[in-house]
């Protein structure tokens, strides 16, 4: 299809010189601030032309970009009427808006950022630059809440809004908003200590900032008067928890008290208000056991010692039997333990008692477990956590009490059915703790059909109010029913899907807002194994489904295992008796998860859906010994290293071999593949380098190849020898030779792709890497050169030295960026020769047996030089002329090179298209040795908020992602014409694909398997960029 041509800048200044290359900024509107600075006077820029290479004042004015220490373009534009428009119609013409390049308004800005693996500097709305940091699941429709007071650190849930997410956090900002559609006699008054206050606290080395103290007590003050309650009143004490509240939800991984205000006259006070001594001192008891192990650090197996203790004096199996008199001692030696490890007597008072905990909310930000779990999602450790502070409501008060959690449908399937788990006479975090098997949600119906009946109605207002699937935790107090949080839910592939289609049919929701209520990043559990149909075995336990999924491996008891398991390649599925948040990182290295105790909403099935692991939890039968290192059913006992299968979507443990079989795209999928197709602007194609990998990526729906690897091809056991002669060839005539005996092999490759992809395009990459990686290591042909001198084996002798001084010629010290790509080309034209011709008579054969041949497109890798392509394409054209036909190809190619985006103008006047190479582009504009710094640097470059995540996962948008801009903004100026895709592993990330759609590219290309994920992805990407 042809394209309009970009819409230039007004004025095309020469390039401001500088040491290192920079775009060149202040066209339009920003004109006038670039005047100022007096850079913009046709004296000047008649100097600059007549020192620059000739030329230079005629090429077009790159995208200018954001810096930490100056504002970006777009920061220096002045408002305009319609800047969000200006800018997707830029998007839509694949050019910049004009006047404004890079970003015509804040907003375009913004979102550029926010695909980056780190925080970017970007301007506000008001020009004044703040941090914006990366989407870390898909592009948000978040709108930004109403401009609030400086200098307020303390909100009360009736003065917040959902909008205000980034400042009091997920929890603070849903509750606020639960108050306001349920009003706030459904949800028990609170207030929110804001993320802003963590992050001062944190920046000022664990100090409170300025005014937070009065904040606060002003704020509880507020809701004592509400209450008609004191905090640790002695005759009606006001109990509060105090949460933690990222804005981004973080399940299990921060600290939470429950509660706070009793001391030893306020539980008297308790237990004579509500009648109930055990009650007062159960809660008492459970006080003091939080607090110090929450605030204080104090290890909670010590405190579990000694309630078994209790129990066992006590002759009885659970706490809940625990007496009075039982319960009175439990707390004494409770705060016994605490005056031991601390050397100070339990707090008695409440206000000390709420500073403590505030503060081991906030230091819980930085604990191990969270900083693990926000490296592994992606999650800026600047962002800081909010501190919600709510009045109690008790579900421990009788058997008219409960606490429970409740989704509006099912959160496995994602059928129109509400599911949960509750426990009758249990505070919440009894139930998400997983210490003890709850009671199927359904069951409520039974003892209190009139508090189910009314969860399902809020249930269903709640999911109306916000268009999506909820995840809500409830308490009921003596028959009277309390909501304390609500959130999206977070829920497995399959369970997002069927909630989309039926959240369409049932007119919730219309196609794209369905579309924006799936994690694209989660898709591929879709495409994870399960047991195979028909597939005999014997039940070794059944448990609660916890997380779809199949999954086979050796048994570990502890996460440390699995890590070391996974470290040696061994599968592995981790079994305890229940999970806690220091496993977290087990979860991420074994292939599954298995717990004796737990339900739906135990941690260690959260964390397994958010990871999209398969776990069964609650599976009684099993008898998990830790010390002994065994796990026994019946009379079967394992141990650690014996294999077990388990099914996470039926809630199944066996020993037997199960075989398993790859997921089928179910017809809900294919139905949200068909919106998304019928949405988005990218193209998706896939990577592939056998006719195997193209069948499969066209029956995911990709709709050509965006890159063949030829030099896997070469990989084949039949082709190494005629390879390997082919790099030890003497001389031109030789290597000629052996390159005659490679071209049918390399036809053959080449016509199985073709047949596949008839009628699409197919980009293939000429051979890239060094010549050396076809060869044995130097290191083992000097082992069987001994081994023949040995053996007097004079003819073998001869053959490995010749071998090892070829290998120690083709040696060099940074292959990466030595003899390989277009450089092979223009060294060893021979070669590419050979690959050509065996393309051009592929796609011959393949159009005559068929009368259909694939769009071929010839890419030429690692090009700097824009006469290196010249000369390739030449090449290229010449052998097309002499066996093509009527044959018709494109040449472009991969741009990997900062050089290659600075020149990307003389370069595109060569090329047909551009396929940008984010993975050797980001390795080399970052100076990073991926195989090296994956190991030994980025780990720690996250942990101490240098990254946020791998430049090599999310592109690097303020700097990779840049020149990215530049090449595609400078490219297309020299050919509007000009095709623009990426072949690296960016493109098929979701964030990745977010920015490639801001950023104007023609389509991406990613494995088979990510396919369908990247065609919902830039469905998001078209919706978020349109809204």
């Amino acid at each position: 299809m042809a394209r309009s041509a970009p819409r230039g800048p007004r004025a095309a200044p020469a390039p401001r010189p500088s040491r290192r290359p920079r775009p060149a900024r202040g066209a339009g509107r920003g004109g006038r601030a670039r005047r100022r600075r007096g850079r913009g006077s046709s004296r000047a820029a008649a100097r600059r032309t007549a020192a620059g290479t000739p030329g230079t004042a005629a090429r077009p004015r790159p995208p200018a970009r954001g810096s930490p220490r100056r504002r970006s373009a777009a920061a220096s534009c002045r408002p305009s009427p319609r800047p969000a428009s200006s800018a997707r119609r830029a998007v839509r013409s694949r050019a910049w808006p004009s006047g404004c390049p890079g970003g015509g308004a804040a907003k375009r800005a913004r979102q550029l950022a926010g695909g980056s693996a780190t925080v970017d500097r970007v301007p506000s709305r008001h020009g004044t630059p703040r941090h914006r940091p990366p989407r870390t699941t898909r592009p948000s429709r978040r709108r930004r809440g109403p401009v609030l007071s400086a200098g307020k650190l303390v909100y009360d849930f009736a003065e917040g809004s959902r909008e205000q997410r980034d400042l009091l956090g997920g929890k603070g900002a849903n509750v606020a908003e639960m108050t306001r559609v349920l009003g706030a006699e459904r949800v028990p008054g609170g207030f929110t200590i804001t993320t802003e206050a963590c992050v001062a606290y944190m920046d000022g080395d664990r100090t409170w900032p300025d005014g937070l103290d009065g904040q606060v007590a002003d704020a509880l003050a507020r809701l004592e008067e509400h209450a008609g309650l004191a905090l640790g009143g002695s005759d009606d004490p006001l109990l509060v928890s105090v949460r933690s509240g990222a804005r981004e939800s973080m399940p299990g991984m921060m600290d939470t008290v429950l509660n706070l205000g009793l001391n030893d006259e306020s539980v008297e006070g308790l237990a004579r208000r509500t009648g109930n001594e055990r009650f007062a001192w159960d809660s008492y008891r459970r006080f003091a056991q939080m607090f110090g192990n929450v605030c204080r650090g104090i290890a909670g197996e010590r405190y579990e010692r000694l309630i078994s203790e209790a129990r066992r004096d006590a002759g009885v199996e659970h706490d809940v039997d625990l007496s009075v008199d039982a319960l009175r001692d439990l707390t004494a030696a409770f705060k016994e333990l605490f005056a031991q490890e601390t050397g100070e007597d339990f707090p008695q008072d409440p206000q000390d008692q709420l500073r403590q905990a505030i503060a081991a909310v906030f230091d819980s930000w930085l604990g191990a477990r969270a900083v693990h779990y926000r490296r592994l999602h992606g999650i800026p450790h600047e962002w800081g956590t909010a501190v919600n502070v709510q009045r109690m409501v008790f579900g421990n008060k009788g058997d008219r009490s409960c606490s429970g959690v409740a989704f509006s449908r099912d959160e496995i399937t994602g059928a129109p059915e509400p599911s949960g788990d509750f426990l009758p006479n249990a505070q919440g975090e009894d139930v998400v703790s997983g210490v003890r098997t709850p009671r199927d949600l359904a069951e409520l119906a039974e003892t209190m059909p009139d508090v189910h009946a009314e969860l399902l109605d809020i249930l269903a207002t709640l999911e109306r109010h916000y268009g999506d699937m909820q995840d809500t935790e409830f308490t009921v107090e003596d028959g009277r029913l309390y909501m304390l949080q609500t959130r999206n839910a977070k829920r497995p592939a399959q369970a997002a899907v069927r909630f989309a289609v039926d959240a369409v049919a049932e007119g919730l929701l219309d196609e794209r807002g369905a579309l924006m209520t799936i994690d694209a990043a989660r898709l591929d559990a879709l495409l994870h194994p399960t047991f195979a149909p028909g597939a005999e075995f014997d039940v070794l336990a059944e448990g609660i489904a916890a997380s779809p999924g199949a999954a086979r491996g050796e048994i570990v008891f502890t996460a440390d295992d699995a890590v070391a398991a996974a470290a040696e390649g061994r599968d592995t599925i981790l079994a305890r008796p229940f999970t806690e948040a220091d496993d977290v990182h087990g979860f991420h290295a074994a292939r599954g998860i298995v717990t004796s105790e737990g339900g739906k909403a135990s941690h260690a099935a959260l964390v397994a859906r958010g990871m999209g692991k398969p776990c069964v939890s609650g599976a009684k039968a099993l008898e998990i010994d830790l010390d002994a290192g065994t796990l026994r059913v019946g009379d079967t006992e394992l141990r650690a290293g014996d294999t077990i299968a388990i099914d996470g979507s039926a809630g199944i443990v066996t020993v037997d071999e199960v075989p398993l079989q790859e997921a089928a795209v179910s017809e809900e999928f294919e139905t949200v593949l068909g919106w998304a197709d019928a949405v988005r602007r990218l193209g998706v194609r896939a990577n592939a380098d056998t006719p195997e990998d193209a069948e499969r990526a066209r029956g995911f729906g990709a709709e050509g190849i965006g890159l063949c690897r030829t030099e896997h091809m070469f990989m084949a056991a039949d082709r190494q020898p005629e390879m390997r002669a082919m790099v030890m060839a003497a001389g031109e005539e030789e290597r000629r030779a052996a390159l005659e005996r490679l071209l049918p092999h390399q036809q053959e490759d080449f016509e199985g792709l073709f047949e596949q992809m008839r009628g699409l395009p197919v980009t293939i990459r000429l051979l890239d890497p060094p010549l050396h990686e076809f060869m044995p290591r130097a290191e083992d042909v000097a082992r069987e050169l001994e081994r023949a001198r040995s053996d007097g084996d004079d003819a073998a002798v001869a053959e490995h030295e010749a071998v090892l001084d070829r290998v120690h010629a083709l040696a060099e010290a940074n292959p990466m960026l030595g003899t390989r790509g277009v450089r092979l080309g223009v060294i060893h034209p021979e070669i590419y020769e050979m690959q050509a011709r065996a393309i051009v008579r592929a796609a011959r054969a393949v159009a005559d047996r068929s009368g259909e041949a694939p769009r071929i497109e010839v890419m030429i890798p690692l090009v700097a030089y824009e006469r290196e392509l010249d000369l390739m394409r030449e090449l290229v054209e010449r052998i097309a002329a002499e066996e093509g036909k009527g044959v018709e190809l494109s040449v472009g190619t991969m741009i990997e090179l900062p050089r290659a985006c600075f020149v990307a103008d003389r370069i595109a006047r060569v090329a047909d298209f551009f396929s940008f190479g984010t993975n050797d582009l980001t390795q080399t504009a970052l100076g990073f040795s991926r195989d090296d710094v994956e190991g030994r640097i980025l780990g720690g470059y996250v942990e101490r908020g240098v990254l946020d995540r791998s430049p090599f996962e999310t592109i690097d948008a303020p700097g990779v992602g840049w020149l990215v801009r530049l090449a595609a903004w400078v490219g297309r100026e020299a050919k509007p014409d000009l095709k623009l895709g990426v072949c690296g592993e960016h493109a098929g990330d979701p964030d990745s694909i977010a920015f490639f759609e801001l950023a104007g590219l023609d389509y991406v290309s990613c494995s088979p398997f990510r396919v369908p994920i990247a065609r919902v992805a830039a469905a998001q990407a078209t919706i978020a960029d349109s809204d």
